[in-house]
């Protein structure tokens, strides 16, 4: 009797379906609300089937190299323009596969309350890369306070200045350092996961990007992986309304949601 008992029990436990095992999927993210809003998706994605390990860099350079040699699966923390470029110098194949939120850039300053009270030779710190520092020149040109050759794209450099009657100093240092430059310059040009990062208030910025333009944050894969059913997966979870409502909460508008 007892073994016939066994013998129930094992063709049992052999005809039951094996359990589902989660997919790992490690994604890079700068620190601040890159990593944070993978936080907040990561159980979302876990009650699909996706194990989210989010991998924190400090900068902007190595997340995509990190992707492109399979050390990541994915990552979310550049805007499709730094990603264009990335792939024009670099030839990595990696590819957009969503839009997420967009991050309106700030100018702060510890000097002075507002951008009139910079003082005719003033030092401006922005990134130094092309895209970022591109966005910084476009900016103030947006705000008058500079004028660049025409056609210059989204790229523009210090070189392509034409006009700049206020004489400003324009000061070229890593973006993740900028918030740190405050206490030596008039005034810096931060993206706002640094900002935020670094304790500065999106509402204290002098200067603020109007939130259109092409600068909308997205997810990026290798391209051979554009088309599996995790990197969906992984989309879906991410523009969900739960994290759409942890964003609005979070940020309150310093973080602007594509969906």
């Amino acid at each position: 009797m007892l073994r016939t008992l066994t013998l129930a029990i094992l063709l049992t436990a052999t005809s039951l379906p094996a359990l589902a095992q989660s997919q790992r999927v490690r994604i890079g993210a700068t620190p601040g609300p890159h990593a944070q809003i993978l936080e907040a998706v990561k159980p979302i994605a876990a009650k699909k089937g996706l194990d989210l390990q989010v991998v924190e860099f400090s900068d902007y350079v190595v997340p995509n190299e990190a992707l492109s040699s399979g050390e990541l699966e994915a990552n979310s923390f550049q805007h499709q323009p730094y990603l264009d470029n990335q792939k024009a110098d670099r030839g990595y194949k990696i590819e957009s596969v969503a839009q997420t939120v967009n991050f309106p850039m700030g100018v702060y300053s510890k000097r002075h309350k507002s951008f009139d009270a910079v003082p005719a030779g003033g030092t401006v710190a922005i990134p130094n890369d092309p895209t970022n520092g591109g966005r910084a020149l476009l900016l103030l040109q947006d705000k008058n306070l500079l004028k660049l050759k025409p056609n210059v794209g989204f790229k523009p450099s210090v070189a392509d200045i034409t006009e700049n009657p206020k004489r400003l100093r324009i000061i070229e240092v890593d973006a993740a350092q900028t918030p740190r430059s405050l206490d030596d310059v008039d005034a810096a040009a931060v993206n706002t996961n640094y900002a935020t990062a670094a304790g500065l208030k999106p509402g204290d910025a002098i200067l603020k990007e109007d939130p259109k333009g092409p600068y909308v944050n997205v997810i990026a894969v290798r391209s051979a992986d554009k088309d599996k059913p995790w990197v969906k997966t992984l989309v879906e979870s991410y523009r969900s309304p739960e994290v759409k409502a942890f964003i609005e909460n979070k940020f309150g508008g310093a973080v602007i949601t594509s969906w």
